[in-house]
């Protein structure tokens, strides 16, 4: 009796396999060791071991005994909550519960930064459609610069499916190197005269109530209005902001922050690992979509800090803004604001600038699900 009858698996593995092998073990260190977003990056990768597995019955396989079809779990899990968009939208309402508005009511302005740091989406599209891919391609490819996994996921799932897996792990990734990526990029950018701008912060002001109930509504009316096809996007992010808002279902706004949140991004990080195949993965496409995604995520920074140097033209001084927080406008919350804080408090202690910084990153949340939105709509109009 041969290998191929005692251990089909073994006889089955190739480089390919050992390489997404690798792979996964690398997403668990990264995880584990580095704590880089460890919800996602743990699932992720033990998923990509399963499903690399030769004859893995977590993964939908020929039988070579009856040589039927048997479904993998990892399979239905997809069908059932990516290709459906249930689970990215469910994390959408964790997220909303998760957020508090209040820091961009204090400073409204704050929130074109959300728009401007989508600059590296739009470049990135143009750049991936001169590469070869089709508009469909481009578009999934050019939202890794959004810094927003959920987003990332259901414009990739929507429009190209076979390159979900290295997209994914891309958005995700990159939302978990922040403080790697956008410090050498904000400094190359950047004085050190303008990192030393200290910004004032309406920190006491008062937001009232009523402000923050009417705020999601206002803006799924909005954007239903404006963009119908990003109405599931926004109206999910804003459905969990109105439970926390609404001050009657603190049980939920709670479960949604917590047991909502937790339970759902295992299931995504572990679904998503069912294209993380050898056959799909293992590929030169797959080093340039996430080679294209670095470019994305590196010019939403350069959007966002140019945005602010150029309103500096047009402000007094003393009034001018910090170029650094302009970089908050991606949608990487709360990691971004938190490192545009330290890096100002490495040029001066005394300098507070976690508060604009928030204000800013709060309105990328925003400006990341409008810019899904925005490509939902205007793609199948192009395509």
């Amino acid at each position: 009796m041969g290998i191929e009858q005692l251990m089909p698996a073994l006889a089955g593995m190739t480089w390919q396999h050992l390489v997404m092998i690798g792979v996964g073990l690398v997403l668990i260190y990264l995880a584990i060791a580095k704590n880089y977003e460890p919800t996602l990056l743990l699932p992720m990768g033990f998923g990509a071991i399963l499903v690399n597995i030769p004859l893995s019955s977590a993964i939908t396989q020929l039988d070579p005994a009856t040589g039927e079809v048997v479904e993998g779990v990892l399979n239905i899990f997809f069908d059932a909550g990516i290709a459906t968009e249930i689970f990215p939208l469910l994390i959408f309402i964790a997220i909303g519960a998760m957020i508090d508005f209040s820091p961009l009511f204090r400073n409204p302005s704050l929130l074109l930064f959300g728009a401007a740091a989508q600059f590296g989406i739009f470049i990135t599209m143009v750049l991936a459609a001169l590469l070869g891919y089709d508009i469909r391609e481009a578009a999934s490819i050019g939202i890794i610069g959004a810094a927003d996994g959920p987003t990332s996921i259901v414009v990739a799932s929507r429009f190209a499916p076979h390159l979900l897996g290295p997209i994914s792990v891309a958005a995700y990734s990159y939302m978990a190197l922040v403080p790697i990526i956008q410090p050498p990029v904000i400094r190359l950018l950047t004085s050190r005269k303008e990192r030393l701008i200290r910004m004032s912060s309406d920190s006491n002001k008062r937001i009232s109530k009523k402000a923050l109930i009417a705020f999601p509504i206002v803006i799924t009316i909005a954007a239903g209005i404006i963009a119908p096809s990003s109405l599931a996007l926004i109206g999910f992010l804003m459905f969990g902001n109105l439970i926390r808002e609404c001050g009657v279902l603190n049980k939920l706004s709670l479960s949604a922050q917590n047991e909502l949140s937790s339970l759902v991004t295992i299931l995504l990080g572990i679904t998503i690992a069912s294209t993380m195949t050898a056959e799909r993965f293992v590929r030169l496409d797959t080093l340039l979509i996430i080679g294209l995604g670095l470019f994305a995520f590196v010019f939403d920074t350069f959007g966002g800090v140019i945005f602010a140097k150029f309103l500096n033209l047009f402000r007094s001084e003393g009034n001018k803004i910090n170029p650094m927080v302009g970089a908050c406008g991606i949608s990487a919350f709360p990691m971004s604001a938190r490192v545009i804080h330290q890096m100002g408090q490495k040029e001066d202690p005394y300098n507070y600038l976690l508060m604009p910084a928030i204000s800013t990153n709060v309105g990328g949340q925003i400006g990341s699900v409008v810019a899904g939105g925005i490509i939902l709509t205007l793609v199948p109009l192009l395509a």
